[in-house]
């Protein structure tokens, strides 16, 4: 009976999942019907249309599914780790060293070398933050989770201060530059970035439900999770640092698009349950929905002009927390 339900849940996420791509690609300034556009991608069509979809839409389409799919699992597998709900990718501070590293770029005018130094500069932001956090909390002893959390708050809050910093000083075309990256957006991605994000989102996801079975222990405790046979120490080391490095390549990819990791793992947990042999795969698969809606609804919403993804993700994503609390504490009170 579980696996039936668990089967049923993700045939659903898959079948919503298809159809926000179908109508993905055939909203926008250029309207085309959704068979028509099963039809263009099957057996081609005029050369026009066949462009709109395969070389501008569907591109954005990919990016929005590897994108949100990781943020969501690392969120998933976050919150997991520290048993604390308000747990997301950003929290840990790895957003914020990408984003110094992109406001530098932008700001010192590396980025007119090409486009590809944008996510080299975030991930070396990333990185100096992961290779931070390692030598002072987890190259030695056992890891204490509150110190790490509290370690990634606080690296937040100065790269957020430095970047503040790098604005006031910056030209307004490198301003401009730096507040629509952080905004987020998943447009003009050459096509080796997306088949790498592909790759990684899938490996990804392999990888997490490789650490399902601890997951499940650690979410009854440590001491119970030792007493099962997990090495706990280990696994938060490996779990904290692929969540790391996974959440600074997507940031440095698509910049800040906040609320994915946050709010699609409650959504799912309260939809699939807590066992996180369903919560990965659906928190994944949540997770590029939410995010390919979010993006088509960034290009339509105020047509011709294009919103920054991120501003649709906080709008939506906020008022669904917001709301999932209040029905949460109702509920508690009833």
């Amino acid at each position: 009976m579980k696996y039936t339900h668990w089967a049923s849940w993700l045939g659903f996420l898959i079948v919503l999942l298809a159809g926000v791509i179908v109508w993905s690609l055939s909203v926008g300034a250029s309207g085309i019907p959704a068979g028509k556009v099963i039809g263009i991608l099957l057996q081609g069509g005029s050369p026009v249309e066949h462009s709109i979809i395969c070389d501008i839409r569907l591109p954005r389409i990919l990016m929005g599914l590897a994108i949100g799919g990781c943020l969501s699992l690392a969120g998933v597998i976050l919150q997991g780790l520290f048993r604390n709900p308000l747990v997301e990718p950003y929290t840990l501070g790895i957003s914020g060293g990408a984003a110094l590293g992109v406001a530098a770029n932008i700001a010192l005018g590396i980025s007119a070398v090409g486009a590809y130094t944008l996510p080299v500069s975030g991930l070396l932001g990333a990185g100096a933050v992961i290779v931070f956090l390692y030598f002072s909390s987890l190259r030695t002893g056992p890891v204490k989770l509150q110190g790490l959390l509290l370690n990634g708050v606080m690296i937040s809050f100065i790269a957020s201060s430095l970047v503040m910093l790098l604005m006031s000083i910056a030209s307004s075309e490198s301003l401009h530059g730096i507040v629509f990256w952080m905004m987020g957006s998943l447009g003009g991605a050459d096509i080796s970035f997306i088949n790498f994000m592909l790759g990684l989102a899938f490996a990804a996801l392999a990888t997490g439900y490789a650490f399902c079975l601890p997951l499940n222990a650690l979410a009854l405790g440590e001491e119970e999770a030792r007493h099962l046979g997990i090495p706990v120490e280990q696994v938060k080391k490996i779990l904290f640092i692929f969540c790391a490095i996974l959440t600074g390549i997507c940031v440095s990819m698509a910049g800040m698009i906040g609320f994915v990791g946050l709010v699609v793992p409650h959504v799912m947990r309260r939809l699939v349950g807590t066992d996180h042999r369903i919560l990965l795969g659906a928190s994944f698969l949540g997770g590029a929905i939410f995010l390919v809606a979010s993006d088509t609804l960034a290009r339509v919403v105020i047509a011709p002009l294009e919103l920054p993804v991120g501003v649709i993700t906080g709008i939506v994503g906020g008022s669904i927390f917001i709301y999932a609390l209040a029905k949460k504490g109702g509920a508690e009170h009833a």
